[in-house]
């Protein structure tokens, strides 16, 4: 399956500024069953772009924008190739647990561990997770990270506006409302504490003809939970699925603080308003760049003499002379 997605990024400001400073994390990462086909960023001021992939792969774009501006939009396409993921067991043997150890995990398990920034516990999330018996993990880790999936899912309604990206998941709670940021920051903390390495997935979701809570023409957010005999599993809380073949990941991290979209300053002391599009959609297999090579005029070949024929008429030429 091939998707095309073009994301849209557009910053108006009530008066014109004199800088920008952005950071962007929007390219699809290229691994296991997902490859990235083609990618672009565009952005009107044009600004010289630069790129480096930060420790946890992700590709990270970068530019300062120094002319004066009213508006700065920024356009990314991508074209990605999602293959076959692999078919999971319904659940793992009662020695799973025992696997999460140093003997499996290294440092970058270890981060994914630890509390952050959106992903930790509170005395409101200590208070759900009483409420929802989910103290303890029920079962091997498999089923009970999909048991908690589904909690998370019965337990919240879908609705922007109660939050915003930067609110603590003690909002969600309270409200028993939010988005797919809010449900993956609160499956994070508690899968964690559980002793399971959980990271925050942010990325696409296509959503023609299926019912799913989570918005069409917004990014997506959903969680990986590390599995020792599977590898790092993707579940979707927003919807209550496992993250497969309509997901695109576009960056990982400890939670939405180290994979915003956009991320960025700018100076004057103007007011700015922030609009976003997403679109994604199926799409063709891309065309390489040979395909498009087509011979418009053959190349004549001539008979070339042989290294001994040429000797010979050389010879011949001498006795001659």
């Amino acid at each position: 399956m091939f998707y095309s997605i073009r994301h849209i990024t557009r910053f108006r400001y009530s008066e014109p500024v004199r800088e920008s400073v952005m950071e962007l994390r929007m390219q699809p990462r290229s691994e296991g069953p997902q490859t990235l086909r083609s990618f672009q960023i565009s952005t009107n001021p044009r600004a010289q772009l630069y790129a480096y992939t930060d420790h946890l792969g992700n590709a990270v774009y970068h530019f300062n924008l120094l002319r004066q501006h009213e508006e700065l939009r920024i356009e990314a396409q991508a074209v990605v190739e999602l293959g076959t993921f692999m078919v999971l067991p319904e659940k793992l043997d009662d020695l799973e647990w025992g696997r999460y150890n140093n003997y499996n995990l290294t440092d970058d398990h270890f981060d994914m561990l630890g509390p952050s920034k959106f992903a930790r516990l509170s005395p409101e999330l200590l208070t759900f997770m009483k409420i929802a018996e989910l103290e303890k993990p029920v079962g091997d880790p498999l089923t009970a990270i999909k048991s908690l999936n589904r909690t998370i899912y019965q337990s919240f309604e879908y609705q922007s506006g109660i939050t915003e990206v930067h609110s603590p998941i003690e909002t969600a709670l309270r409200e028993r409302r939010g988005v797919c940021q809010d449900f993956a920051h609160i499956m994070t903390a508690i899968a964690r504490a559980w002793g399971v390495p959980t990271r925050y997935v942010s990325g696409y979701m296509y959503h023609r003809g299926n019912r799913d809570r989570s918005q069409a023409d917004a990014t997506h957010a959903w969680v990986e939970c590390y599995l020792p005999s599977l590898g790092w599993v993707g579940f979707d809380p927003t919807n209550d699925i496992m993250a497969g073949e309509r997901h695109v990941r576009a960056a990982v991290g400890r939670d939405y603080q180290d994979v915003p979209p956009t991320r960025g300053t700018f100076k004057g002391g103007a007011d700015s308003e922030l609009s976003i599009a997403v679109s994604i959609e199926p799409t063709q297999a891309p065309v390489r760049h040979e395909d498009f090579l087509k011979v418009a005029r053959p190349m004549t070949t001539h008979a070339t003499p042989s290294m001994p024929e040429r000797l010979y008429h050389q010879q011949q030429q001498q006795q001659q002379q």
